[in-house]
Order: structure tokens, then C-alpha cells, then sequence
């Protein structure tokens, strides 16, 4: 297949091996063994790259691995054409303003520092993509495909199971800038539910930048558990009632005042008598923790007295959280 270029077409084929084993069809331009897709030293900056790039496009040839960096590519229109794939592609510092880039595959491509603003980017694929320093003013980014982690926080767990404690600090900071700037790019267009998991993505970032055992990563660890950073209020549901029941088990082991007795296990006295006791238990835990406390149940020790006060004041505060992340839920939309 001839490939468009605006010089006469070479004999000679591209030595570039896509991911699939096969060579690219372009012609080599000048003395080396790479199309003027595939070379590093080719310049992308002028004004008929646009053009160039949409006719190759229109071949339905794979765009896998190009070379666009510093790329004039304003306006460039590459949804709907038969290829779609620009995987592992090399968009560093390319101005992309009002791109359509509808359903790309840009799996594993260099982004650094690219100019997407107003670009359209709906439905594609950015896994693995390296997006540090991008602007996505603007940018329509519905149903993309982002994968569970970016490149640069997949780095910073290598090189923190590696032991190299400062490379993974460098690229965890990098990732939580990464997070920011998506969280800000979906805030911006109004889409509220990805601006959170980006914010808790985010925030994980800072608190892996924490001392490890120190106070604020453990608080910070804390409340992702208990809430998700504000962003999930039945987290907050799953983690009051896991609180309750753990504490209704210290309680039914440590025993309480119940008004025909004692609350306590016993094992002598049956299965059933057990459970019956254990409900109670569980039924002051709930009490104690919505602060309504009825009086008829009462902890007999100075331990559990403070536990119960403990759990009072647990119960008021995740009670507060839960009003306010629901109230974020409902305010964002």
C-alpha cells in the first residue's frame, strides 16, 4: 500500500515493527531506515503535517509508534477514518487544540505536555498513557478508557517494591499532578462523578507521599476507609455498621447490665439464649452510637463505660461525615 507523502515514494520500507510483528509501509525519506513517521529527526512542525496525517489516516494503515513531538496539529480530524490506532505514538509538546480524536486508541502514548484544549476525546483509550503537564481545557472526555492506574503512579510502585524510595516520591508526585489535572478537566465540564474518583486517586497519591508511619497518612488512610475522601456515602453506611457490630461483639464478650440481667456469653446456656443476648448487645452498641442511649441497658466496668463514651463520639462524628458527604453528593449533582 502507498502511503501519502509529498515526496517521491522510496523503494525502501520503514524498519519500524509494530506490536503485532508487522513493518510499517511507509517509504523511507533521507538516509536513515524510518519513514517520516517513524523518525525522530523529522520535523513535525509544519503547516501540512495536518493534511499529511489525516490522508494516512484514510488508508486505514496503523498510526502505532509515530513520531509527532512538537507536532502543528490544530484542528486535526481523525474520528471516524478507518485507522484509529496511534498506540505507543510519541505526541510530546503537540499542539492538539479543537482535535477530534473520537474513539483513538492512544494505549501507551507519550502525552507530556500536549495541547488538548477543546479537543474531542470521547470514547478513547488512554491506559498506560503519559499525560504529565497535558491541558485538557475544554476537552470533551465522556466514556474514555483511563485504566486503574496511570503510567507514572504504575513507576512509582515499581520503585518503591525496588527499594529506590526517591524515584517513586518523583513519580508519585507526578501522578497526584496527573489526577489533578483530570479531576479539574471533569469538574470543569460539569461531570462530577469522575472529577471524584479522580480526587480520591489524587489524594491517595499525596498520602503515599506521607511518612509512612506517621499521624497524617494514617488519619488520611482513615478517612479513604471510611469514606472514600467525601466521595462515597454508603462507604460510610458499611463502616458505621461494621463499627457497630465489632463493637456489639466486645461488648457481648466484656458483658453489660441488661434490665433482666446480665448481657454476656455463656456458653452453658445454648445457642440460641447466646444469640438472643448478643442482639441485646448489638441493640446498645446501635443506641450508644446514634447518642440516643434509652438507659435500660448499662456497661458495668470502668472499660467498658469507656468504650461506650469511645463509641458515642465515634457515632456522632461518622454521622456528621455521612451529612456532609451526602449533602457534597447531592450538591455536585
Amino acid at each position: 500500500m502507498s502511503t501519502v507523502t509529498d515526496t517521491p515514494a522510496s523503494s525502501v520500507t520503514c524498519a519500524f515493527v509494530r506490536s503485532d510483528g508487522s513493518l510499517c509501509p511507509g517509504p523511507v525519506e533521507g538516509e536513515g531506515d524510518l519513514c517520516f513517521w517513524h523518525d525522530p529527526e523529522a520535523s513535525k512542525e509544519t503547516d501540512d503535517v495536518r493534511r499529511r496525517l489525516e490522508e494516512w489516516a484514510d488508508t486505514g494503515e496503523s498510526m502505532e509508534g509515530f513520531v509527532l513531538r512538537f507536532g502543528r496539529l490544530e484542528g486535526l480530524r481523525l474520528s471516524n477514518r478507518p485507522s484509529t490506532d496511534m498506540r505507543n505514538a510519541n505526541l510530546f509538546k503537540t499542539r492538539l487544540q479543537g482535535a477530534s480524536l473520537w474513539n483513538l486508541d492512544l494505549t501507551g502514548a507519550d502525552l507530556s505536555k500536549a495541547d488538548l484544549a477543546g479537543a474531542n476525546l470521547n470514547e478513547s483509550q488512554m491506559v498506560g498513557t503519559d499525560l504529565l503537564g497535558i491541558n485538557f481545557d475544554g476537552s470533551r472526555l465522556e466514556r474514555v478508557e483511563w485504566g486503574d492506574k496511570c503510567t507514572n503512579e504504575l513507576r512509582a510502585l515499581e520503585a518503591l517494591r525496588e527499594g529506590r524510595t526517591e524515584d517513586a516520591c518523583a513519580a508519585f508526585e507526578e501522578a497526584e499532578e496527573i489526577y489533578r489535572i483530570l479531576r479539574r478537566s471533569y469538574d470543569g465540564a460539569g461531570r462530577f462523578e469522575e472529577a471524584g474518583a479522580f480526587f480520591r486517586r489524587e489524594m491517595t497519591m499525596r498520602r503515599m507521599l506521607m511518612p509512612r508511619w506517621s499521624g497524617a497518612r494514617f488519619w488520611s488512610k482513615l478517612v479513604d476507609v471510611f469514606c472514600a475522601y467525601g466521595e462515597s456515602p454508603p462507604r460510610v453506611i458499611l463502616s458505621a455498621m461494621v463499627v457497630n457490630i465489632v463493637v456489639g461483639c466486645i461488648f457481648f464478650l466484656c458483658g453489660v447490665n441488661g434490665p433482666d440481667g446480665p448481657l454476656c456469653i455463656d456458653l452453658e446456656l445454648g445457642l440460641w439464649v447466646n444469640v438472643e443476648m448478643y442482639l441485646n448487645c448489638l441493640y446498645y452498641t446501635v443506641v450508644t452510637f446514634t447518642t440516643l442511649g434509652y438507659g435500660e441497658i448499662t456497661p458495668p466496668t470502668l472499660f467498658t463505660r469507656h468504650l461506650a463514651s469511645t463509641h458515642a463520639f465515634a457515632g456522632a462524628f461518622m454521622m456528621a461525615m455521612f451529612v456532609a458527604v451526602f449533602g457534597k453528593k447531592m450538591t455536585r449533582g
